[in-house]
């Protein structure tokens, strides 16, 4: 009798403090429009901070952030790479909806942050790194680049929010820790071991790792700056903060876990919980629609996205049941046709490479041009095989492949037909073109590549027609 009396009590408290929740979230969505601040870290891997493990770095400005609000431990972008990792994040589409699904790509012509929020009543700015085209769709409010050499322009938002009328809605667009990553007397004398995702118990990544750690403090200490001027000039406490990376650094241009993965922080004192996790599968693609939500918007039917409100005040309901996760590898200097596609749900992960050095013999066509690049794809990944399978509960960072394992036959079967049907709703390109040749023609390093000057012993030129149309 005693143990039940108890019960009903704990329920009724737990009912009672959902109710709290909802209603607070009910308060703000009828009765005011709080400023949205978003801050966008570029190329940080998720276990980078301190509060994270990582006792190598300062990241007390973030680490500040995780107490005060909802850290998100399973939050992805579908691509692991710059341009259409932000693309995501803006439009609310996965990349190949939007239209930029390899870097430097513009997007199609959509909807995106600034049409939604202006129509709710909101200013949009961002501030710092743009990385996407064209202006047409992100046509922002204001837009103050980046200071001469580095670092987002704090001063000109301060100047701007104190004489703004409207709510408002900015970005805050860092690009650190992205390279180049400079000397660093912080950390050149220090053995950096720190990575939970080598085999090894020790693993030195290289002589960038200690510019990488020292941009990821230059950008901690940014944040910090950009934190206080809002305390100054806004009503932090009244306001929506949230904090990403666009996407991690060791898996950029991959599939891999440590590129998808991504950092997330929701902060929002009196509605959001302090100090909580939420361990929900959840996509970059799922800003949009809760910022939207929280302004008082109607839901967009269209969007890939999903509010993440309900998960807010309510951690126990359900949500997403798979991330998926798009490659192509064919941008810049890395021009070789190697896409891969992947799903994973709660525990499994399933990846396709469609070029695999198995396939390569199938892919080449007619064309010695597109068949030069194919051919150059699948001898760069040489020792990648056609079909991946891992188990992230007990291999997080995918050392062992288990596609080939019989018991896990029917998992890996299911995966594969999540992941096409996925691949048709979104029309895929690897669905209307066996191996697309992708040209990206916005960007000067582009012009200047391997991608646009194969080796000498290649007896051929390229031409318009043996690339695909940048939006199919």
């Amino acid at each position: 009798m005693k143990l039940s009396m108890a019960n009903t009590y704990k329920n009724q408290f737990l009912i009672l403090l959902f109710s709290l929740s909802i209603n607070a979230f009910a308060q703000y969505a009828s009765h005011s429009k709080p400023n949205i601040f978003i801050y966008i870290a570029d190329d940080q891997n998720s276990w980078d901070y301190k509060i994270f493990g990582n006792s190598q770095v300062n990241t007390q400005n973030f680490d500040r952030l995780v107490k005060e609000g909802m850290r998100f431990s399973n939050a992805y972008t579908t691509q692991a790479v710059c341009a259409p990792s932000r693309s995501q994040l803006f439009t609310g589409l996965f990349p190949m909806k939007n239209g930029c699904f390899a870097n430097h790509l513009p997007a199609r012509n959509v909807k995106d942050i600034n049409d939604f929020m202006s129509e709710l009543g909101y200013e949009v700015l961002l501030a710092g790194k743009g990385h996407i085209k064209p202006n047409s769709v992100f046509n922002w409010t204001r837009y103050f680049p980046t200071n001469s050499g580095r670092g987002i322009p704090i001063n000109k938002v301060e100047d701007y929010i104190a004489n703004a009328q409207k709510p408002l809605c900015i970005i805050f667009s860092s690009d650190l820790p992205h390279g180049p990553y400079p000397k660093s007397n912080n950390y050149d004398n220090k053995p950096l071991d720190y990575d939970p995702t080598s085999k090894r118990a020790s693993s030195k990544v290289g002589a960038y790792k200690a510019g990488y750690y020292q941009n990821i403090e230059d950008d901690n200490a940014q944040l910090g700056r950009v934190l206080n001027m809002l305390e100054t000039v806004s009503d932090l406490d009244e306001s929506v903060f949230i904090y990403i990376s666009d996407h991690g650094l060791k898996g950029k241009w991959s599939v891999r876990e440590t590129g998808l993965k991504i950092p997330m922080v929701f902060r929002w004192p009196n509605v959001i919980p302090p100090n909580t996790t939420n361990h929900k599968l959840v996509s970059i693609v799922d800003i949009l629609p809760t910022i939207i939500e929280i302004s008082g918007g109607e839901k967009i039917e269209n969007l890939d996205g999903k509010s993440l409100v309900p998960i807010l005040s309510n951690t126990n309901i359900s949500f997403r049941d798979y991330i998926f996760g798009i490659a192509t590898r064919q941008n810049i200097q890395k021009c070789y046709v190697f896409p891969s596609r992947s799903v994973r749900d709660k525990r499994y992960k399933y990846v396709v490479n469609f070029n695999s050095k198995e396939l390569v013999k199938d892919n080449l066509g007619p064309n010695k041009h597109i068949n030069y690049f194919i051919d150059r794809g699948a001898n760069e990944f040489a020792n990648v095989p056609f079909e991946e399978l891992y188990d992230l509960e007990v291999d997080p960072y995918e050392h062992v492949n288990l596609a080939k394992d019989e018991s896990l036959l029917a998992i890996k079967q299911k995966l594969s037909a999540v992941l096409r049907d996925w691949m048709i709703n979104q029309n895929d390109i690897l669905i209307q073109h066996k191996m697309p040749l992708i040209k990206p023609t916005l960007h000067p390093l582009d012009r200047s590549s391997k991608w646009n000057n194969p080796k000498k012993e290649s007896e051929f030129t390229l031409s318009s027609t043996d690339y695909i149309p940048s939006h199919y």
